[in-house]
């Protein structure tokens, strides 16, 4: 803690300093500098936060692949979806690639497993009507769990401890709020839970499931949302625990102590937030500053260590799409599947 309140301070000094030169030499021009040159800036109130930056694990380029979903199922295999294709891909701690879930057409940007080993895709289909569809681990005995009838377009989903599932309906604009967060319980009944939201996107548990963490794209916001049973929100139990600057943030995942991490779409990086909400650090993807693998979309933490796995897109660029690894603040925290 006090190492960081020093960084903070230094970050602090240095913008008032910058400033006091900039006026002292009477400069009337602005100029470009090492901290705005860059296509993604770092906001001024994220400079002093507590950084790392993430080494590339696995480079996937040469491939046309937009990566989302990261996950680990039971075998510590790292799992993750490929937009483009509807495919979920395994990577084994060999590094060897392989497909699980043959091509569709769910345009699926979700990940889950299940206790028994199913794989639980949020697929956003057209973006008017999407679907959640379950395959078996070995990736057949396809089953829809939501169909693209029942009017939704869900984007992310976690399970709790019995089974049943948060997912976020992506629908909607910043001025059209159509979607929302929903529960569906292990016999299939939907529930509300954080309506009238403008494309919901990420959605998390923590630990002891009593909290849920959700991120609004179209609005920069991050939600805290305190649960007083699977289906209800407790008194006075919603709040807007964070405004994001910049491009919006995209999938959340948890740590065992309760820390929560925002994968930011277009920036390139994750924002960490402790338990209540508050900013404590962020990671890092290398070659932001020039504009390579802005997608950052989604984070896994390997069970049984504090090790992320962040899966992060090129973009525009050539290098396609890269797997990188950092540390975070905490072990990760006990998923649905390793119950």
């Amino acid at each position: 803690m006090k190492l960081y309140n020093m960084r903070v301070a230094a970050a602090a000094l240095f913008l008032i300093l910058s400033g006091v030169a900039h006026a002292q030499q009477g400069n009337t021009t602005l100029a470009y500098d090492a901290a705005n040159r860059g296509p993604v800036p770092i906001p001024p109130s994220e400079i002093g936060l507590q950084t790392v930056t993430a080494e590339p694990w696995l480079s996937l380029a040469g491939q046309r692949l937009f990566l989302e979903g990261a996950v680990f199922d039971k075998a510590n295999d790292l799992l993750f979806v490929d937009m483009f294709s509807g495919r979920v891909l395994k990577v084994d701690p060999s590094k060897s690639v392989s497909t699980v879930v043959e091509r569709n057409t769910i345009v699926p940007t979700g990940l889950a497993v299940h206790r028994d080993g199913r794989l639980f895709l949020a697929g956003v289909g057209n973006m008017r009507s999407g679907s959640v569809v379950a395959f078996r681990a070995d990736g057949r005995g396809r089953a829809e769990i939501i169909p693209p009838g029942a009017g939704y377009v869900p984007d992310d989903l976690v399970f709790d401890s019995v089974g049943g599932f948060y997912f976020a309906d992506f629908k909607g604009t910043s001025t059209q709020s159509t979607g929302g967060v929903y529960y569906a319980s292990p016999d299939g009944r939907i529930s509300p839970i954080l309506p009238n939201l403008s494309a919901a996107n990420g959605v998390a548990l923590s630990p002891d499931g009593k909290t849920l963490w959700v991120t609004e794209y179209a609005r920069n916001v991050l939600h805290r949302v305190t649960l007083a049973d699977a289906t209800t929100v407790a008194p006075v139990g919603t709040a807007i625990a964070y405004h994001f600057t910049g491009p919006s943030p995209d999938g959340l995942r948890v740590d065992a102590d309760g820390n929560v991490y925002a994968a930011m779409f277009h920036q390139g990086r994750i924002l960490v937030f402790n338990r209540n909400g508050l900013p404590i650090g962020q990671i890092l993807i290398p070659g932001r500053d020039e504009g390579r693998f802005l997608l950052t979309t989604s984070l896994a933490f390997k069970p049984g260590t504090n090790e992320i796995y962040i899966v992060a897109t090129d973009g525009e660029g050539s290098a396609g799409a890269t797997i990188f690894r950092a540390s975070g603040f905490a072990k990760a925290a006990i998923p649905f599947s390793h119950r």
